[in-house]
């Protein structure tokens, strides 16, 4: 936790004096945010894609002084969006530092009770202030199986057995929103919100304040309301009352890359892998677009429910797998950099088998692992299409009609496809081209990708035994 800098004020008399002056969240944030602007400043950092889309849409809604709700599928950096506004408040706020007040009130501005009798009673000399940063100023909770009590509040049994009054501030139990005063506080997953609780955020929104058992006890909140939400189910009808719909300031629209390689930019920066290290990993061009690819062909499948989306962590988790496979490889091998190939997409299954959801209408009796290999072997083919000449491998496709068997696997050594190179090599030679390199293991993952290709393209056959592949004419 970081601490405070010993020159801050300790006193309500030394705030003053250093000129430090109350503003709200929103007036906070404002102003934060246009001088960071106005400085050329990066606004969002980590978040790649939304230059165009997102970004500005969240800027104006901060200069507007909007609650947000951010809608979009699963695994759009909704909470990343969220978490990072947090950049806009001050590093440091006072707040009056006494154990009886329950929340980080204003020193200029108290709202409860005990706040407003310290600064009455004491000379600014003797009232004690601390600071709060701003990570602390931030706070979130998961919609499902949340109270009102958790957020808002309750009566203390304890308190009310203590003597004190049901009707009176000291009798309370304060949830996240008021403890989060003078803060940031997000709601993940807003149509799964008990509607009683939606109730006592929109009075929230709307007057600020908050009551507890119908009691004449409100605070005067000064909180920035953030909701995340999938589209499916913030706008079916039921799920999200209307009150609370219409006291959101702004809607912002999140979505998923909008082609490869962006998706590839995002996948290589949260996969956050290291290459190096003793046993090196070189990921060719063409591995690392097929991965991605099998991620884009997810979500245009008519098998997967695509409300429901394929979130980025799909990738993420795929590309983790895919590396670790050839990582494996290498140690067993002794090769050094180990190269992805195509049979380490065969370890996919423990990566996204949980991850997609079928659609039960699209999918009839299709397994999740059969619609998983229906979608890497739609990625392959897009791919290999677009890297290769197809004229250009007529004569490997004769080779296998002439009876010759390649056999493959995620463990072989790369020195083994050195044989099959040796059969054809000029058309190898230009296979090759996709990605130039006298390395045996670079060869091996080209020959992979070019096999794979062909039978995803449906030129030649694959059998697939306990780990090994093996390629021919045999069913074609």
């Amino acid at each position: 936790m970081q601490m405070p800098s010993p020159a801050l004020p300790s006193t309500l008399a030394a705030l003053r004096a250093s000129g430090w002056r109350s503003r709200t969240v929103k007036q906070e944030i404002r102003e934060n945010f246009l001088r960071m602007l106005a400085a050329g400043e990066e606004l969002f950092p980590g978040i790649v894609g939304y230059d165009d889309t997102v970004i500005p849409e969240i800027n104006v809604s901060l200069l507007a002084g909007h609650d947000l709700l951010f809608l979009g599928e699963k695994g759009q950096a909704k909470s990343r969006l969220m978490r990072l506004l947090t950049r806009f408040l001050d590093e440091w706020i006072p707040y009056l530092d006494d154990p009886a007040i329950p929340l980080h009130d204003d020193p200029e501005k108290p709202i409860t009770t005990a706040g407003r009798r310290l600064v009455e009673v004491r000379a600014p000399e003797d009232v004690p202030i601390a600071w709060w940063h701003r990570d602390q100023r931030y706070a979130e909770r998961l919609a499902p199986g949340t109270k009102f009590a958790d957020i808002i509040g309750e009566i203390d049994p304890a308190k009310l057995a203590g003597g004190v009054s049901m009707a009176s501030e000291e009798a309370l139990h304060l949830g996240l929103i008021p403890r989060m005063h003078r803060g940031i506080f997000a709601m993940n997953e807003l149509p799964e919100l008990d509607e009683l609780v939606q109730v006592g955020m929109f009075n929230i929104l709307e007057e600020r304040d908050v009551q507890i058992r119908g009691y004449p006890v409100k605070f005067d909140i000064d909180v920035v309301l953030l909701f995340s939400a999938n589209p499916s189910t913030y706008n079916r009808s039921g799920k999200v009352i209307p009150q609370l719909k219409d006291r959101i300031g702004g809607v912002i629209h999140t979505h998923y890359p909008e082609d490869r390689a962006r998706g590839m930019e995002v996948t290589r920066q949260e996969a956050a892998v290291d290459l190096e290290g003793d046993w090196p990993v070189r990921m060719p061009p063409f591995m690392e677009e097929v991965l991605e690819q099998i991620t884009i062909a997810a979500r245009r499948s008519k098998f997967i429910d695509q409300q429901s989306g394929v979130s980025a962590r799909f990738s993420i988790a795929n590309y983790r797998t895919v590396v670790a496979s050839a990582r494996h490889r290498g140690v067993r091998t002794g090769e050094r950099p180990a190269v992805p190939r195509i049979s380490d997409l065969g370890h996919l299954a423990t990566s996204s088998l949980g991850k997609l959801e079928l659609d039960l209408m699209g999918s009839h009796q299709m397994s999740e692992r059969q619609v998983l290999e229906a979608v890497v072997a739609e990625a392959i083919r897009e791919v290999f299409e677009e890297y290769v000449d197809r004229h250009g491998l007529e004569p490997i496709v004769r080779g296998f009609a002439e009876g010759v068997k390649v056999e493959v696997s995620d463990l072989l050594p790369s020195t083994a496809y050195r044989r099959i190179v040796e059969d054809v090599p000029e058309v190898w030679g230009k296979a090759f081209e996709v990605n130039a390199s006298e390395d045996p293991a670079v060869h091996a993952s080209c020959v992979e990708f070019v096999l794979a290709g062909l039978y995803a393209s449906e030129r030649i056959s694959r059998v697939e035994r306990r780990g090994r592949t093996i390629y021919d004419t045999g069913g074609l």
